[in-house]
């Protein structure tokens, strides 16, 4: 193989009380699916835009469309998103729809991740 040594694992496990800690502990599919899907909603830099808005203050679409510069249509396409995930609540007065965090957990969340792409 070009003179190259592959390191490969020749035991099944080394530690095995290591293991046995930790099978227990692994998230089942059904809950990493869903804890997966819910950080995909962070990935996107307009969406932490919109959510570092309305930390600040509940808003309607045509409030964050000014804000980002953006059009009506895509910051209720964000919104739909958020909306599926259950991190915005929405709150109508007449014809105005309030769009506000669903928790603080999103603020935590949210602060955790940029203290931690914050370090050196």
């Amino acid at each position: 193989m070009n003179g190259k040594e592959i390191d490969i694992c020749s035991c099944n496990v080394i530690h095995t009380e290591v293991v046995q800690k930790v099978i227990p502990c692994i998230l089942d599919e059904n809950s990493a699916t869903d804890l997966s899907s819910f950080f995909k909603v962070f990935s996107d830099p307009t969406r932490i835009k919109i959510l570092s808005a309305l930390f600040v203050s509940e808003m309607c679409v045509c409030d964050l469309a000014a804000v980002l510069n953006m059009t009506h249509s895509a910051i209720s396409h964000q919104l739909r998103t958020f909306k599926a995930a259950k991190l915005v609540k929405a709150r109508k007065e007449g014809k105005v729809v309030y769009y506000s965090l669903a928790d603080s957990h999103i603020q935590q969340i949210f602060h955790q991740g940029y203290e931690h792409v914050k370090e050196d």
